[in-house]
């Protein structure tokens, strides 16, 4: 069984001893500071210019990945901190003896959700199918024979989250350890403790996707040990069980999508606003205040006060599911999202589907994936073949030229996987925007 001591590390890369919660400055734990490391990151701030649900759209009042980020920011807090109260409630040593908080729970929930989709590419998940695509069916297929199977399957997979696993801890320009995050948030940032193969083992949540390239796979290692996470893999295959509080990372995007993507439907006059108020009454309807409800007059002002409301509820499920399964969560044995387990999965369940039928699958968002699909893919063969030529000592001019647009310098020695992964990072970091203007430049269009 994993102990929350070793969970709630604060330990960190590079360190040479060990950092104890009592030695910690009160004002701000280490945990805090991961907060404040990741929100001033470049990558974290390049979250305004990339999609949520729409991309490249012009409406304000529509969430990028920033905004929805910084969301589920704030429930993955609430979740970390009542949750954090029952556990220190049931094991008080973890206060007695080691100096834990309620806060500290809420601090590395809240840290990890903000950084939850900081390496997702431009263009949402159609970015992720785009570098795939290219590599598994597209000119990418001629470095198959240069690469490990698993090194393979990092770029035709290719994971935001293991992405982001890769920006916050990466090593580069002279910066040692990437953001130095303690390894209790890095735990909790990692919903898919596994490497690329594998694919899908087991029907086990922490399967579905994974978490860490090769390239960092032996730093995931470390930190898989130090936090006491439970092995998973056999054989050569690197699998752990999740940090428990994952499952709370997750449970505060699921219920940010799930009801932001919502509401963005309806301020985008996709979802008519009183099917809206059906769907949203349907899974609050034993919390709302008649009284309080009904003096609203305006739509707008019902939805938000519903909106609330919902955000609410689903919260104290995901903390009282959690909490009657914490032996199953520490021993590796609980096996499914945690709103999965919600009386209101029902409910859930008719929102998703009512969001993806009229907002992810409706013609301007299909039509700009299709747009987004086409720009990265002409930006990783000119990034590829320009990097493969220049390792080969074949570089044209218009090769050295594309080169020497970067602003981050091409590393002086590179095997072919490293190369490759170095070129699918740097346009995973672009935003929409960035990617477009690229895009434009390589087609000549000035």
């Amino acid at each position: 069984m994993m102990q929350w001591e070793q969970l709630l590390s604060l330990q960190k890369q590079g360190d040479k001893k060990k950092r104890i919660r009592v030695e910690e400055d009160q004002t701000r734990s280490g945990f805090e500071v991961d907060y404040d490391r990741i929100i001033f990151s470049a990558a974290f701030r390049s979250l305004q210019d990339k999609t949520q649900v729409i991309p490249l759209s012009q409406t304000s009042f529509v969430h990028t990945r920033l905004t929805h980020s910084l969301e589920v920011s704030v429930v993955g807090r609430s979740l970390g901190r009542q949750v954090g109260s029952a556990i220190i409630n049931k094991h008080p040593y973890l206060a007695k003896v080691h100096g834990f908080e309620v806060n500290d729970f809420g601090a590395i929930v809240a840290a990890a959700s903000l950084a939850h989709d900081i390496g997702n590419p431009p263009f949402g998940h159609s970015g992720e199918k785009a570098i795939g695509s290219y590599f598994k069916d597209g000119k990418g297929k001629r470095f198959r024979e240069l690469l490990s199977e698993k090194e393979y399957q990092d770029l035709i997979d290719f994971e935001g989250n293991a992405n982001g696993f890769k920006i916050l801890t990466e090593s580069k320009n002279g910066v040692r350890g990437g953001l130095r995050l303690t390894y209790a948030t890095l735990g909790a940032f990692t919903k898919y403790p596994k490497e690329s193969l594998p694919k899908k083992p087991t029907s086990h949540i922490a399967d579905k996707k994974f978490g860490f390239f090769q390239s960092e796979r032996s730093f995931f290692e470390e930190v898989a040990e130090t936090l006491g996470l439970l092995k998973r893999g056999t054989g050569q295959d690197l699998s752990y069980c999740r940090h428990p509080l994952a499952y709370l990372v997750e449970a505060a995007d699921d219920i940010c999508y799930t009801i932001i993507d919502f509401e963005d439907g309806i301020n985008l006059g996709w979802i008519a606003e009183e099917t809206a108020l059906e769907f949203l009454i349907n899974l609050v309807k034993d919390r709302i205040n008649t009284e309080n409800y009904t003096a609203l007059t305006q739509t707008k002002d019902r939805l938000a006060y519903l909106r609330s409301l919902a955000i609410g509820t689903l919260i104290s499920e995901a903390v009282e599911v959690f909490i009657a399964n914490e032996e199953a969560i520490l021993k590796g044995d609980f096996s499914e999202a945690l709103l999965d387990h919600s009386r209101y999965k029902a409910q859930i369940d008719d929102i998703i589907s009512e969001s993806i039928q009229k907002i992810y699958r409706s013609h301007e968002v299909v039509e700009k994936e299709i747009a987004g699909y086409n720009i990265l893919t002409t930006l990783l063969d000119a990034f590829t073949t320009a990097c493969e030529n220049h390792f080969n000592g074949r570089a044209t001019h218009f090769d050295t030229l594309i080169l020497r647009g970067l602003d981050t310098p091409l590393p002086e020695e590179a095997t072919t996987y490293e190369y490759l992964m170095f070129c699918c990072s740097y346009i995973a970091m672009l935003t929409d925007g960035n990617a477009l203007q690229l895009f434009r430049k390589i087609k000549g269009d000035l």
